[in-house]
């Protein structure tokens, strides 16, 4: 014991000043690093739909907001056809199920944005194309949640979307890369697409640059009746 307050005591009279003040300056810099990742996290989730602009939407949360499941039947063995009638979800329902088996990606897509459809699964920006609808339908979810690996998908990999009226077969088409300022990739478009994105990943933080795919609608496969497809 003795010699360790020798050893400090022999120190330079500026360093044994400045030691206290670097060793307190070097904690709260922890603390801070600690504090800043549930902040940015928080206000991720609060976020609607990432860049969702629609007038519907809101930044205030989404207490008591009713979520509606639906039944959504994955392996629809009836009749088909290639045009049917497309059922557009009332907010915050489910309207589909989301599939990519290349990157083993399985989830429920809801109508809608905000924090509580968002630790659900992902969600549909209400202003796209209702799914089997000609025009671009987004889907967005949290890159730390359902969408962590979306930049694994390549060009010439499937996805699906199946719906109570239908299954919808797209084949990835180009990645894509945008600032959130940036809704060029979110607009309604002349073809019938799907734009899958989210946020890029940070370790700390949160980032405004945007990252996904853009995929072309290969099959439309609308079942009969709706009774057909439960």
């Amino acid at each position: 014991m003795k010699g360790n307050l020798k050893s400090v005591t022999s120190l330079p009279l500026a360093l044994q000043v400045l030691l206290p003040i670097l060793i307190t300056i070097l904690c709260g810099g922890i603390l801070l690093l600690c504090a800043i990742r549930p902040y940015e996290l928080a206000k991720t989730y609060l976020r609607i739909a990432f860049m969702d602009g629609s007038a519907s939407v809101t930044t205030d949360g989404t207490s008591g907001l009713h979520v509606v499941e639906a039944d959504i039947n994955t392996e629809y063995a009836g009749e088909i056809a290639e045009e049917g009638k497309v059922i557009v979800p009332t907010y915050g329902s489910q309207c589909a199920i989301l599939e990519a088996a290349s990157i083993d990606l399985y989830v429920p897509v809801y109508w809608g944005g905000g924090s509580e459809l968002l630790e659900l699964g992902a969600c549909q920006t209400p202003s796209s194309a209702p799914i089997g609808n000609s025009g671009n339908s987004v889907i967005s979810a949290h890159v730390n949640t359902f969408f962590s690996n979306l930049t694994d998908l390549t060009a010439g990999d499937t996805v699906t979307l199946y719906t109570t009226y239908g299954k919808f077969t797209y084949t990835v088409k180009e990645p894509i890369e945008f600032d959130a300022s940036d809704e060029s990739y979110l607009k309604e478009k002349e073809d019938d697409r799907l734009t899958l994105y989210t946020c890029e990943m940070q370790l700390l933080g949160s980032s405004s640059a945007r990252v996904g795919v853009i995929c072309e609608l290969t099959e439309k496969a609308f079942y009969q009746s709706e009774e057909d497809a439960s």
